[in-house]
């Protein structure tokens, strides 16, 4: 368990803005899909684990309630045994009581480590699905710039065969690549703005995600947490 809780932590603190620098490097979104995968199967592995340690939790709650009923009982019985002079009985009585009460701490030990155990995989499934969702966010916006990309690849890539029309000396063929590339001027314009849109959204993101940690630094310095 400790392992996989690690592994949980490992992903939690993957520095998203290095994952998206990478893909952007690579022209892929690869990395980030690689990313998500491990996210997903950890989330699986942990939703197994939290299921797991929370059926223990209540099994150990029932026998500690169990053993509990039988040392009162024992209790009980043991007064009414010396009451009625049966001292041999009360001292076996006494003696499976002090056995009772044993297993009684035993459990409440398990117990607290057990719901420890159980909060923290909680709480690392829930920062882990926040985790999910932010990245999932961030390869949507990836995903656009890199279409961005590639569709002013090609836009240049098409300007710069007109470029050859152009000059080709037939007034025809130079009137018609002019044609085009009003055309593909007017595109590109269109994608520049989209771009300008996009980057007002990632800008958004940034800010809020740098309100957040200074948000968070603070209450960390008040006792908050």
């Amino acid at each position: 368990m400790a392992s996989l809780l690690e592994k949980v932590k490992t992903l939690i603190s993957a520095n998203l803005h290095a994952i998206v620098d990478a893909a952007l490097k690579s022209n892929s979104i690869a990395v980030v899909d690689q990313y998500i995968r491990q996210i997903e199967d950890s989330l699986e592995d942990l939703e197994d684990a939290t299921a797991t340690v929370g059926g223990q939790v209540k099994t150990l709650r029932r026998k500690l309630d169990e053993y509990r009923r039988k040392a009162d009982e024992l209790d009980r019985n043991i007064d009414l045994f010396l009451k009625d002079g049966k001292e041999e009985v009360a001292a076996a009585a006494q003696s499976k009581l002090n056995s009772t009460q044993r297993l009684v701490v035993n459990y409440e030990e398990q117990l607290t480590r057990q719901e420890k155990e159980f909060e923290a995989l909680q709480d690392a499934r829930l920062k882990l699905e926040a985790k999910l969702t932010n990245i999932r966010q961030e390869r949507e916006e990836l995903q656009a710039l890199l279409d961005l990309a590639r569709s002013k690849e090609l836009t240049a890539k098409a300007i710069g065969s007109l470029d050859d029309l152009a000059g080709s000396g037939d007034m025809d063929v130079a009137r018609i690549a002019e044609s085009i590339r009003a055309r593909l001027d007017k595109a590109t314009a269109r994608t520049e703005m989209m771009a300008t849109s996009l980057d007002a959204q990632m800008d958004e993101i940034l800010e809020r995600h740098a309100i957040d940690q200074q948000l968070a630094e603070r209450k960390k310095r008040l006792g908050l947490e």
